[in-house]
């Protein structure tokens, strides 16, 4: 017996008409679609006209639910893999399910098509040579500190997804571990009616950002220019280790041990505070 296929399909992240003829063939022709919330997803499908079943796959059932779509491929079944909006797997379950019909042998497929974070990155004007893609940031601040300290040297280009109650303090956070002049690009509401790409510093984001209300609504995608030169880098990863040092030790003394470690300049560190 012929295995089916997995596909998984991109959908818009918001214009309905960047859905392609070829996913949308896809999508008519599976036995099933296996969506992270069906309900919003099943207004997708039904706006195109598909009425195909809808199955829950998500982060608490994904590992239980695998194997057995993956019996129902290799007795034949063609299905399919859609996010809420977007590409599949790109900070949404899936993975579990892809590797799990890899190694049964069954064919995976992509349809290609939206992507929010390459939509943003394509039109930020920062390097897109070479990014690293970071997702949601913790939603608890220390840990978000944590993070993005751990982050504060790195020469890639970085991408970031965050939600509206959050943006501002995410903005401060970012300024603080990489620098108030750090090149950056808000992209919001992509492909959607309200659909704003800002640049400019870390610093001026955030002024603009606190100034206007719309720009604390729906969906960003935050693309910040990687550490630049030597200095700069050096600078990035003294802030990253006075960052931890911190915690523990005195400011000064912090201080002092970060620019030994890392042989950033020692005023540059003393006295850092989280920007205003």
């Amino acid at each position: 017996m012929t295995a089916g296929t997995l596909f998984i399909v991109a959908t818009p992240i918001g214009n309905l008409a960047d859905l392609s003829p070829r996913a949308l063939e896809t999508l008519r022709g599976v036995a099933a679609i296996c969506a992270e919330d069906t309900r919003r997803s099943g207004q997708l499908l039904s706006h195109f006209g598909v009425n195909k079943p809808l199955l829950a796959l998500h982060e608490h059932n994904e590992d239980a639910l695998a194997q057995r779509l993956v019996a129902r491929l290799a007795a034949g079944e063609s299905l399919a893999l859609i996010s809420d909006a977007g590409t599949p797997l790109v900070s949404d379950p899936g993975y579990r399910l892809v590797r799990a019909a890899r190694a049964a042998g069954v064919p995976v497929s992509p349809v290609p098509g939206a992507c929010a974070a390459i939509a943003a990155l394509s039109v930020a004007g920062l390097p897109s040579d070479r990014f690293v893609f970071e997702g949601f940031l913790p939603a608890k601040a220390s840990a978000r500190r944590e993070h993005l300290a751990r982050l504060a040297g790195e020469t890639g280009t970085l991408v970031f997804y965050e939600s509206s109650h959050r943006i501002a303090e995410s903005l401060a956070d970012m300024r603080a571990a990489f620098g108030d002049d750090r090149p950056a690009v808000i992209a919001r509401e992509l492909t959607k009616l309200f659909e704003t790409v800002l640049d400019g510093t870390l610093a001026e984001l955030q002024a603009k950002v606190e100034v206007d209300d719309n720009q604390r609504k729906g969906e960003f995608v935050v693309v910040v220019q990687g550490a630049g030169d030597d200095a700069e880098a050096q600078l990035a990863e003294g802030r990253r280790v006075y960052a931890m040092l911190s915690q523990h030790l005195p400011p000064s003394t912090a201080a002092k041990l970060a620019a030994d470690i890392t042989g950033a300049p020692r005023k540059a560190l003393y006295g850092m505070k989280d920007p205003p």
